[in-house]
């Protein structure tokens, strides 16, 4: 219904813990269509969270199925999810993470390789979807935002870690 625009680091409203939404109402349902149409219209996402557009409510969306990496792998598709919780997680990797609001740099961050999250979706029914590979690590980035974490606050070295992206 809207296109939103990203929010950018150091942007203080990036780093506030989101709210949980307890009534799943059209508020809520206009939320998630704002995330899904800001994340398709940036072209190149699979997932924005809504500390990102600017809203401190605990919902984010997720859709690997159209990237590189997702394609070549089981995932669910488009995820619209509304106060998310990992539930289980189990190995770990380590991973070249980028985000829309810092868009000019990549960073290492350790992740779990699986996961198991609980969520409710856009019709308020509760969810529980395992997701492994780049799916995991899509959602696991994304609800970092809803806690104030950028991946640069998973970074383990700015020095070794950390990469400027290539200018287009």
């Amino acid at each position: 219904m809207a296109v939103k625009e990203i929010l950018l680091y150091p942007d203080p409203r990036l780093k506030e813990v989101c709210a949980p939404i307890d009534n799943f109402d059209d508020s809520a349902r206009q939320l998630l269509q704002d995330l899904v149409d800001t994340m398709i219209d940036a072209g190149h996402s699979v997932g924005v969270a809504a500390p990102q557009i600017g809203d401190v409510r605990r919902a984010v969306v997720v859709d690997v199925s159209k990237s590189k990496l997702g394609k070549k792998q089981n995932n669910h598709g488009l995820l619209q999810m509304v106060n998310p919780k990992i539930i289980e997680k189990e190995g770990q990797q380590v991973v070249r993470e980028g985000c829309m609001s810092v868009p000019d740099y990549t960073g290492n961050v350790n992740r779990a390789e699986r996961i198991v999250v609980q969520f409710l979706n856009q019709n308020g029914e509760l969810q529980v979807v395992p997701a492994e590979g780049f799916e995991a690590i899509a959602i696991q980035h994304e609800m970092d935002h809803l806690d104030g974490y950028l991946f640069l606050d998973r970074v383990s070295s700015l020095k070794t870690d950390l990469f400027r992206r290539k200018q287009k």
